[in-house]
């Protein structure tokens, strides 16, 4: 158990820990970013697809 713990508080204390953590907190950021996006143009763009249905089936029923 002291082993992992001498890694762990060796790893924090070099560069490379917390250039590791930065990372994982953008990464985090623009997942969610992406989420958000995705969710509102999902549901814009289902009501663009819904609507372009009831267009074309009032278009077919007309000929």
């Amino acid at each position: 158990m002291k082993s992992l713990m001498r890694k762990a508080v060796s790893f924090l204390k070099k560069e490379d820990g917390p250039t590791a953590v930065e990372y994982a907190v953008m990464l985090a950021l623009i997942i969610v970013v992406c989420i958000a996006a995705i969710t509102a143009l999902g549901s814009t763009a289902s009501q663009t697809f819904s609507y372009v249905n009831g267009q074309v089936a009032a278009g077919n029923g007309a000929s």
